[in-house]
């Protein structure tokens, strides 16, 4: 009797497929992937920042009261008049002396975990993608994001008043911490967790979904800085439709005006009941907008610093 020949899953066959080449993707050792997203990082935000300030004044800009901006141009407008030019970067210190660390830390260890969970042909798929960018994100939330976020929402917040008490990035956090304590750098810290894990979950599953749609049975096949600028934009643009809201309840449970909820239930709650819905998607469009460059940038610069670093760091 003759044997009938074994059938091969889908899932299985790009694997086999790989192997038959003799190809293998490359893991990023996570050294590498820390400098990378460090440098990254700070390249990023030094662009993207004008949206970020101008997002933050948005959200802060509740119905409550009259508002003070009719829309994303008119903040840009009383910004300048009123600080110059340089009123749109008030905060970088603290977003920047925190999104190096961030990046590292998020790509140091979507790279540790993913390093596990990638088959024998080092393809990682996009469910263990999700996961890993989960991991990822909680991580980089509580050691670096909730307390540089709060820090910058607090300095944006206070340019607002008539009489703005903090100096600086380090007079202001030594007046944080001196008034508040370090608990005081850790207002939101479930809203933050929530936003960042989801954020980069969202972000990680369609980035790594996109890459194996690109890279079909081959994934050593290497990708161009568009095709990782476009995949990145779009990663971008589908968390921020995914997490808007707990961007939202982020930031208000971070401003100077915190005091007024009891916790990040009590704080969407109350947004509801004053504000409606629609208050959960303020500042998206200034926020889509520095997302997705945000996204993008990230991902090109951290792909192709990888690619210098494995030339001059030898790792294998």
């Amino acid at each position: 009797m003759s044997e009938q020949p074994t059938r091969l899953g889908p899932s299985q066959r790009p694997r086999v497929a790989a192997a038959a080449t003799g190809e293998k993707a490359k893991l990023t050792h996570p050294g590498k992937a820390i400098l990378a997203g460090a440098i990254a990082g700070g390249i990023e935000i030094c662009i993207t920042f004008p949206t970020e300030y101008v997002k933050t004044q948005l959200q802060l800009d509740e119905k409550a009261n009259p508002p003070r901006y009719r829309g994303i141009a008119d903040c840009v407008t009383q910004t300048v008049q009123g600080h110059g030019v340089k009123g749109l970067y008030r905060g970088l210190s603290s977003l920047l002396y925190g999104s190096i660390p961030k990046s590292a830390v998020r790509f140091g260890m979507f790279e540790i975990l993913s390093n596990q969970m990638r088959d024998e042909t080092g393809r990682l798929d996009a469910t263990h993608g999700f996961v890993c960018g989960l991991g990822a994100g909680v991580m980089e939330a509580v050691l670096v994001v909730c307390p540089m976020e709060t820090i910058k929402v607090k300095f944006i917040h206070d340019q607002t008043s008539a009489n703005p008490k903090y100096r600086g990035f380090f007079h202001g956090v030594r007046e944080i911490i001196r008034a508040q304590g370090i608990r005081g750098t850790y207002q939101g810290i479930t809203a933050t967790v929530l936003k960042q894990g989801s954020n980069q979950a969202i972000r990680f599953f369609v980035m790594t979904s996109l890459k194996n749609w690109y890279k079909g049975n081959d994934p050593s096949k290497p990708m161009n800085p568009i095709v990782t600028g476009l995949f990145g934009a779009g990663a971008g643009a589908a968390s921020v439709f995914g997490n808007t809201p707990l961007d939202v309840i982020k930031t208000r449970m971070q401003s100077l005006e915190a005091h007024k909820y009891k916790s990040t239930l009590d704080c969407a709650v109350q947004i509801m009941k004053h504000e409606g819905p629609t208050a959960f998607y303020k500042g998206t469009i200034p926020r889509l907008g520095r997302v997705c460059l945000d996204v993008a940038i990230v991902f090109i610069i951290y792909e192709e610093v990888v690619k210098v670093l494995n030339k001059v760091w030898k790792t294998e």
